[in-house]
C-alpha cells in the first residue's frame, strides 16, 4: 500500500464536483481525479479518459458514474469500469479514505 496523501477537508469538494491532484503532487505518472459523488462518498480514478485525452474531472457526475466531456463515455467511480462506448478500457482506481473530516488519497493502491 502506498503512503496516504492528505488532500484536504471533505468540505473542499462539493457534492457532485471533482478536483484533480496533479501527478507531481500525487507521486505517480498520472493526474488523479477525486470525486464527491451524489451518494455522498468520495472516489478517486485516473483523470484521463481511456478513450481519448480529456479530463474526467471536467465531466458530468450522475450517481456513482462520470461521463467524459468529450465523447460521452461513462465510467463507474467505484470500480473504474468503462460502462459504454466509445471507451472500452476502464480507468484505474485509487483508494481514498475519510478520517477526522480529512480526505486521504492512497495513490496506486486500488479502491476495493
Amino acid at each position: 500500500m502506498s503512503e496516504a496523501i492528505n488532500i484536504g477537508s471533505i468540505d473542499s469538494i462539493d457534492e457532485g464536483e471533482a478536483i484533480v491532484i496533479p501527478s507531481e503532487d500525487n507521486g505517480t505518472k498520472e493526474d488523479i481525479a477525486v470525486f464527491h459523488a451524489e451518494d455522498g462518498n468520495f472516489y478517486a480514478i485516473n483523470d484521463e479518459c481511456t478513450h481519448e485525452t480529456a479530463s474526467l474531472a471536467d465531466g458530468w457526475i450522475e450517481g456513482t458514474e462520470v461521463e467524459c466531456p468529450v465523447h460521452a463515455a461513462k465510467f463507474c467511480l467505484k470500480s473504474g469500469a468503462a460502462l459504454c462506448l466509445p471507451a472500452t478500457v476502464g480507468a484505474r482506481t485509487h483508494k481514498i479514505e475519510v478520517r477526522d473530516g480529512e480526505l486521504l488519497l492512497y495513490p496506486e493502491t486500488p479502491a476495493v
